[in-house]
């Protein structure tokens, strides 16, 4: 009944769902590895966000280089902030409101120098193009407890004076004239003296997984479902040629049936059709000579 399936065109057909089937646990492989890195993800802000700050003699080296396990690791540090140095980051949205994100150089006590992001800052109304005030620092020495972030990559793109952006480290300090930690900046968690007005704090880190596993799922389903249809198919055809073969044993068993017959009754003549076409009843008739000639 399934000898058809050893044709080369099942086996093309076979060879096409295969190919269909390991695209499709490639694709769910491929989700599942991005459900993998954002649970990561989560676990590393779960377990960073919210410890103890370390000092900064300990957390020094992290500024020049900020491991992936490392980023929102709480860090204290002293010195002063670079008030006349102050940038302003462009296009940053938060709450979903364009704004500004300000960064202020800070000198250690060790005499380093690392960038500190204060907070965001709206779009101004009083000037196109840059916030209406940004909230100075805290003068003198401070004590300020920041988050590491990795420096962000280079974005193409002008910005007027005083403004980058993107928090790209190396461009910070090429604007800035002087070195800063090119590795990771802090985002601040708070200050000491607090200064009378401060920019608005960055939202925390939102936890979650995306919808990465129901899309796994899904393109798992559909390499299965290759195969179930190619299933489906071959049983219909199973199914067409069995009825065929039907058709055909009855056609047979006519034809004999009529060859051994002593009398056949004469048949009925039809007027013949004015557009010179034969009638069905001399389409039956040529049919059944076919098999008495075949027999």
């Amino acid at each position: 009944m399934y000898r058809f399936l050893v044709s080369t065109r099942w086996f093309g057909w076979l060879l096409l769902v295969c190919v269909f089937a390991a695209a499709c646990t490639w694709l769910g492989n491929w989700q599942m590895n991005r459900l993998d890195e954002a649970r990561a993800a989560n676990q590393i802000v779960e377990n960073n966000y919210d410890a103890e700050p370390v000092a900064y003699a300990d957390a020094a080296p992290l500024f020049d280089e900020l491991p992936a396990q490392r980023a929102w690791t709480p860090v204290r540090l002293d010195g002063e902030y670079l008030t006349d140095d102050t940038l302003v980051v462009r296009n940053r949205p938060l709450g979903g409101r364009p704004g500004y994100e300000v960064l202020v150089p800070f000198r250690t006590e060790s005499g380093d120098v690392v960038v500190i992001n204060r907070g965001w800052l709206p779009i101004g109304n009083e000037h196109a193009g840059r916030p209406d005030v940004v909230p100075e620092p805290p003068q003198g020495r401070t004590e300020v407890v920041a988050r590491l972030r990795p420096a962000e990559p280079t974005l193409n793109r002008d910005a007027p004076a005083g403004q980058v952006a993107s928090i790209d480290l190396p461009h910070v300090s090429e604007v800035l004239g002087f070195d800063v930690a090119e590795g990771a900046y802090g985002v601040m968690a708070r200050e000491t003296p607090a200064a009378a007005e401060v920019p608005q704090a960055l939202e925390r880190p939102v936890l979650e997984e995306g919808n990465h596993l129901s899309y796994s799922m899904q393109w798992f389903a559909f390499g299965v479902l290759g195969f179930v249809a190619l299933v489906w198919a071959a049983r219909q055809q199973a199914r067409i040629n069995r009825e065929d073969r039907e058709e055909a044993a009855k056609a047979a068993a006519a034809g004999i049936e009529i060859k051994h017959s002593a009398y056949r009754a004469p048949r009925k003549k039809q007027a013949p059709r004015r557009d010179g076409q034969p009638t069905d009843e001399e389409l039956e008739d040529a049919y059944l000579d076919a098999l008495e000639r075949e027999k």
